[in-house]
């Protein structure tokens, strides 16, 4: 008898130590490459978590960047409001160390491309894997911050990035290690933040198979997880074409990239949890047409719908969740009304607002779930989160934000195409084209 006891006394300890093995309790947000399964918030884009991880570890929940709003600026909607998203690190304080700070001398203060406000196009947007956004115009670049141009700036192209401006496009991967590429003619560069890599320039038709030289624009979004494919596209005239990464890096590999030099824009998307798998997810948020392997080219109007080709720049927006009523709630009953509904002050105010803060707008704030005007409130009415990610197209002095999983413009009051000078550069006013100068049809 005390062999058989010993024995299973020896069965429950292995099989309390292999539960430990697979359990969160006590281990949210570690990494140990030396246990069975993970509990970091990238464990769910690897398909390592724990079986209870869900359970253990609390949710995030992201619903687009937020910053201190000024005096001026209408509140979002409380469905919104409601959630505690991450808060983007300022820009002011994660600019590179090797970005000069200097201001650049007084002979270039007469050349349009150097003054923010002139009106002028972009040729670039590019968010770092920091988060700090760059604007690019001629031989100069600018810095954004939530409100307008940051001090200091412009600077030039060619003292920080290492060749001369004019660049025709730019993306930040969207992965852990958050690598930056720069376009321009036949050749690319890559960096880590603003440090270029070895061996760079290359050539595009070596680096990117199919892709033209003298693109237009390029934004890149992430892969569905580290089993599918991250993508990048390109517009040149009025097409676009879609190029596949064929790498990603492992959960090991992530983990240590993280320590050294963490991707805020990757840690964005790891970091929603959803009540669905990843692929669903993914699928929600970008469509089916993203998962073709079609490279193109495609013609950029007939695909995206708003957007009147050729496009000056673009660059991709952040992942966050949106509240939508479930399929299974029943339909909110439609108000009947044969008197007129008088406006209230409050949308009143919303519409005479002159000038939200910028990542407000860059991020979707513009009021899409106020139904008061259309629908009954109803306490039973369910939510369910759904994934949201927006691409913003410049050309010449106005941009479009589209969402990616339906292709279109999104429609908000006032309209797009608004003024990038306005709500990018913080611009009070802006110089316009003069029209007696224009060529006569």
């Amino acid at each position: 008898m005390k062999p058989a006891v010993a024995l299973l006394g020896l069965v429950l300890l292995l099989d309390t130590t292999f539960a430990a093995e697979e359990s969160c309790e006590g281990r949210c947000g570690s990494f140990d490459p030396q246990r069975k399964c993970q509990c970091d918030s990238m464990c769910v884009y690897y398909g390592s978590c724990c079986g209870d991880f869900d359970a253990i570890c609390p949710k995030k929940i992201g619903r687009g960047d937020t910053f201190e709003e000024a005096d001026e600026v209408t509140e979002a909607p409380t469905t919104v409001a409601e959630s505690t998203p991450t808060t983007l690190p300022p820009t002011v304080n994660t600019v590179p160390a090797s970005i000069p700070a200097s201001p650049l001398p007084t002979t270039t203060s007469g050349d349009p491309d150097a003054v923010a406000c002139s009106g002028k196009p972009f040729n670039a947007f590019l968010q770092l894997k920091n988060g700090s956004i760059y604007a690019f115009r001629g031989e100069y670049f600018f810095e954004l911050d939530d409100k307008s141009i940051l001090p200091g700036y412009p600077k030039l192209i060619q003292d920080v990035w290492g060749m001369s401006g004019p660049i025709d496009a730019a993306f930040t991967r969207i992965n852990c290690q958050g690598k930056t590429y720069i376009f321009k003619g036949n050749q690319y560069w890559r960096f880590d933040g603003d440090v270029m890599d070895k061996d760079y320039p290359r050539d595009i038709s070596v680096g990117f198979d199919g892709i033209p030289d003298d693109v237009d624009a390029s934004f890149a979004i992430p892969a569905s997880s580290h089993r599918g494919k991250e993508k990048v596209y390109f517009f040149k005239g009025d097409k676009y074409y879609q190029y596949e990464f064929k790498y990603q890096p492992s959960h090991e590999e992530c983990v240590r990239m993280s320590r050294s030099s963490p991707s805020v824009l990757f840690t964005r998307y790891t970091d929603l949890f959803c009540d669905q798998t990843l692929e669903d997810f993914f699928r929600e948020l970008f469509g089916s047409s993203f998962s073709s392997h079609q490279t193109g080219p495609r013609f950029t109007s007939r695909d995206w719908q708003g957007i009147r080709p050729a496009v000056d720049a673009a660059m991709v927006g952040r992942v966050y969740l949106s509240p939508k009523p479930t399929p299974s709630s029943p339909p909110p009953a439609r108000r009947r009304s044969s008197r007129r509904r008088r406006p209230s002050k409050k949308r009143a105010q919303q519409r005479r607002q002159s000038r939200h803060v910028l990542f407000d707008d860059l991020w979707g704030y513009d009021n899409w779930f106020d139904y008061s005007d259309i629908f009954d409130e109803s306490p039973t009415q369910e939510y369910k989160s759904i994934p949201v990610q927006n691409v913003y197209f410049f050309k010449r002095d106005k941009y479009y934000r589209v969402d990616l999983q339906t292709k279109r413009v999104v429609s908000v009051n006032p309209p797009y195409p608004r003024s990038i000078a306005k709500y990018w550069l913080g611009c009070k006013s802006e110089e316009t084209t003069d029209a007696s100068r224009a060529e006569k049809r």
